[in-house]
């Protein structure tokens, strides 16, 4: 498979099983890690951990509003002035994660260059 593909998934269950046991931080560590021992190329050591945080916190947003029938969703989009709208909201915090994710995942590559001139 491609390294791009192996990244995107390796970083969705590193992010899935460690979001079990630590806070929302630990998506960084997710990106971090899978760019350090998976190496990417150019651009897409940032968005690809940044599609792979995107589609887990959006889906996972999905999941736990979904439950409640979007209730505090759009109580929260309102004071964001996202319209009332959940959706909006999930794709806001699925673009925070994914930002958080691919910074991350640019700090793995340049520690993986830096430690591998050593």
């Amino acid at each position: 498979m491609n390294k791009n593909i192996i990244n995107f998934i390796a970083t969705l269950i590193l992010a899935l099983i460690l979001s079990l046991f630590l806070p929302w931080w630990s998506i960084m560590t997710a990106a971090l890690a899978t760019a350090l021992f998976i190496p990417l190329k150019k651009a897409a050591v940032f968005f690809v951990p940044f599609l792979a945080i995107l589609l887990f916190w959006a889906v996972y947003s999905f999941m736990l509003s979904s439950g409640n029938d979007f209730t505090l969703a759009k109580r929260v989009a309102v004071l964001l002035s996202l319209g009332a709208n959940p959706y909006a909201l999930m794709l806001v915090t699925g673009i925070i994660g994914g930002l958080a994710a691919g910074i991350a995942a640019i700090l793995g590559k340049q520690l993986s260059l830096v430690l591998s001139k050593n």
